[in-house]
């Protein structure tokens, strides 16, 4: 059977949610001992680094994985991958990351399969530009229809799924990400970023953006700030996104820049040592598909402050603090809460060690394997 999987968004320098979870999958996925029995097709826009998504196992047996350059151009989703799945047949096309080829009629397209992350722009359309927010509601609903199956990675947006778009539950299968701690960097005391700052910290990791919630997030360190003596930072680890200069003037106007540190993007080779190294890890933020760094947090023994809503609850567990994302209050009593209390910081990190033993990407990669076959093979059957 060929498989082709659409692997352009991972190799983007600067990796964020969706990004990285088609790298993990990629590379698990041709790391199965299944994997051999299969041709593998790589579609991406420019020359990866050698032996990028080589299997992360020593002594694995090499699968049989073709590397195809597609020419990077404006829309290269809907005209450079398109015209080559035309041309150049598959058994079935993997896109992890992004949005199913617009080729018309639809039968036209080979069996296929999209994941599909999130619906927040339904929930929260003003946390995003108006045209971004048409084309991800666009974009969604053609892959939703024209998909042979459809991959959620939360039973939250399988839920969506049916509700906004009318997808028949059959045609979805909720897969969960996970959080390799055997495969990450291990965490060091001596990185560059660790020695910006003094004070401990408590820490957020995401694309500064206003779905993130970002802007009470620092109300609610202020309203602490003015009315203890706080012995703790707040350090906000993130690429920039729209609107992000606005966070930035909003401390600079209370005059907490000395105590509010925005690092930009962070390399993953880091982050392992920001979570260490956190007083409590926050991440109220307004809607989630998956909520990846919640596990990461408590993968390397962070407690964890989340929002009560979309997927967080189910991806957290037992193991997070959980508030209203809307209620300043609510975030700055969390926080004061995670800050001071020692027992309840400890049972949170013994509770997010077990949690995150729940996910796993060998078994995502199984379960994404086994839908892929089922794709091509419900096609044959036509």
């Amino acid at each position: 059977m060929l498989i082709g999987i659409d692997a352009s968004r991972a190799l983007r320098a600067q990796r964020t949610g969706t990004e990285r979870y088609a790298l993990e999958l990629i590379r698990h996925l041709l790391a199965l001992p299944l994997t051999v029995a299969h041709q593998w097709r790589l579609y991406v826009d420019r020359e990866p680094p050698a032996g990028f998504f080589s299997p992360q196992t020593p002594g694995a047996t090499e699968p049989d994985v073709e590397i195809r350059i597609l020419p990077a151009r404006r829309l290269w989703t809907h005209r450079a991958l398109a015209h080559e799945v035309m041309q150049h047949r598959l058994d079935v096309l993997f896109i992890p990351a992004h949005v199913l080829p617009f080729v018309l009629p639809m039968s036209h397209l080979p069996a296929s399969v999209v994941t599909i992350h999130d619906l927040g722009y339904h929930y929260f359309p003003a946390a995003h530009p108006t045209l971004q927010r048409l084309y991800l509601h666009w974009s969604t609903r053609w892959s939703a229809r024209a998909a042979t199956s459809l991959i959620a990675v939360s039973q939250a947006t399988a839920n969506d799924l049916t509700h906004f778009y009318g997808t028949p539950a059959h045609k979805i299968h909720v897969i969960h990400e996970a959080h390799d701690l055997a495969s990450a960097n291990p965490p060091s005391s001596s990185t560059p970023i660790m020695r910006a700052w003094q004070r401990p910290y408590a820490l957020y990791v995401g694309t500064i953006q206003p779905r993130k919630n970002l802007a009470r997030l620092i109300e609610a360190y202020i309203k602490l700030h003015e009315a203890h003596d706080l012995s703790w930072d707040l350090v906000i680890v993130g690429g920039s996104g729209w609107r992000s200069a606005e966070l930035e003037a909003q401390v600079q106007a209370r005059g907490l820049s000395d105590r509010i540190h925005f690092t930009g993007y962070v390399a993953d080779e880091e982050l392992p040592t920001l979570y260490t190294n956190a007083r409590f890890f926050c991440f109220p933020s307004l809607f989630e598909g998956f909520g990846l760094p919640v596990l990461e947090a408590q993968s390397y023994g962070a407690p964890v402050m989340t929002a009560n809503n979309s997927s967080l609850p189910e991806i957290a567990g037992d193991a997070a603090l959980l508030v209203d994302p809307t209620d300043v209050d609510a975030i700055a009593d969390a926080m004061l809460r995670l800050s001071q209390d020692e027992v309840l910081r400890q049972q949170l990190i013994t509770a997010g060690y077990r949690n995150v033993q729940r996910f796993s990407w060998v078994k995502a990669a199984q379960e994404t394997l086994a839908v892929l076959v089922a794709a091509a093979q419900s096609r044959t059957e036509k």
